[in-house]
């Protein structure tokens, strides 16, 4: 059984590994046809077109716009629903609520994506006139609402994880329940809330379908959330769809673009670690 256990953990590891190594190899490949400074300096990004340019800033800056947006909303939500679920919610309740909040992260994301251009964007366009069918904000929306039940889930095991005798204590004192909730219990849950809000980030940060769908395919470099944008994960489905010749620098762009979107994550999982590791309380 140990062994098992072992191996089920070492093949985890084997995967990382050769992920990392495809992404370095067919990376360094681009590369040595494109400089880096052009790549992560360049303004436009062209190049499955004539004149091709390199430059990864309108990715970087589209992906960064929607999770962005979903952030904001899935941290507001989440917190809120997690605070209620917490201190506010009797248990009956909260045993009916917590599993209908975490089916939302079961819905294909494909089904959120055509939810934001069907549904969602007509009504934005109703509010602004200006915004186009394809554009950054009605997709950072939905995808925070896809992300919402990951933060509302881990902060509210966080919070439930404060000590009952925290709670006493500024009841005791004099405390409201609003003061006690947002005094008392987030400070004291602060490292688990963090922790799901760049875990859910994260998950923006990679997410395909919705910015696919309902995002568009246009890399401009803006932080309008009424424009049409690309994100780094539409690109590589654009181009993985296999009408660009194999080998060719176009073709390679894909683990160029993969290999920065990996490592984007990488740092923000060790900034969260870092983070948790470092203001983490524990309790008796």
């Amino acid at each position: 059984m140990l062994w098992a256990l072992r191996a089920a953990a070492g093949v985890s590891i084997v995967t990382t590994i050769g992920i990392v190594i495809v992404l370095l190899r067919e990376s360094l490949a681009f590369f040595g046809d494109v400089p880096v400074w052009e790549f992560l300096g360049g303004l436009q990004w062209t190049p499955l077109f004539k004149p091709q340019q390199f430059g990864v800033l309108p990715l970087v800056a589209g992906t960064l716009l929607v999770a962005g947006i979903a952030g904001v909303v899935s941290l507001g939500l989440g917190l809120g629903a997690a605070i209620f679920l917490s201190e506010y919610s009797p248990e009956g309740l909260r045993r009916v609520l917590k599993p209908i909040l975490e089916v939302l992260a079961g819905i294909p994301t494909v089904v959120y994506g055509y939810f934001a251009l069907t549904f969602l964007t007509p009504l934005l366009q109703s509010i602004f006139p200006d915004i186009i069918i394809f554009n950054a904000l009605s997709a950072g929306l939905v995808m925070g609402l896809m992300i919402m039940p990951m933060v509302s889930t881990l902060s509210e095991d966080a919070m439930v994880a404060v000590p009952k005798s925290l709670r006493d204590a500024a009841y005791a004192l004099g405390c409201t329940k609003f003061e006690v909730s947002m005094k008392v219990v987030i400070p004291a849950a602060l490292s688990g809330i963090v922790a799901s809000f760049i875990l859910a980030i994260s998950r923006a940060v990679g997410e395909t379908m919705i910015v696919t769908v309902a995002a568009g395919a246009t890399p401009n470099l803006t932080w309008n959330p009424l424009e049409s944008i690309q994100a780094m994960t539409a690109f590589i489905v654009q181009v993985a769809l296999g009408e660009t010749p194999q080998g060719s620098p176009e073709f390679r762009t894909i683990f160029a673009v993969g290999l920065l979107l990996f490592c984007m994550t990488l740092v923000m999982s060790i900034f969260g670690r870092w983070f948790v590791g470092r203001f983490r309380q524990q309790y008796e």
